[in-house]
């Protein structure tokens, strides 16, 4: 690495730093971004391992009784699907938006009855 230094002519003339500064610039890379994506991806493997296959934990009671917790964790690939499994016409044409609120009057009218 080179740092620049001002001459009084004006001319910048160019310095190497010294290389255990560069090394130490290295050796902070190292801890501040390697060490904590290397302890975060331990963790996260630790998590799986407990989970035995489940890489979330389970569902809570009011996320499996909300009909609106359960679309706003849906992809819409998955609520172009639940559209066609309950008769929505017209899905695969709607935003996200759109889709959300005619799924949930479909399942709520579905609950009513």
């Amino acid at each position: 690495m080179i740092a620049p230094v001002e001459t009084s002519s004006g001319k910048r003339q160019l310095h190497p730093l010294p290389k255990g500064l560069v090394e130490f610039y290295g050796l902070l890379a190292v801890l501040f971004v390697l060490v904590p994506e290397w302890m975060a991806g331990g963790a996260l493997m630790g998590l799986r391992e407990q989970r035995r296959g489940q890489l979330l934990p389970p569902s809570t009671q009011a996320w499996q009784r909300l009909p609106e917790l359960r679309l706003a964790s849906m992809n819409l690939a998955e609520l172009r699907l639940l559209a066609r499994h309950l008769r929505v016409w017209g899905y695969a044409c709607l935003s996200r938006e759109r889709l959300n609120m005619r799924l949930l009057r479909r399942l709520n009218r579905r609950k009513a009855l």
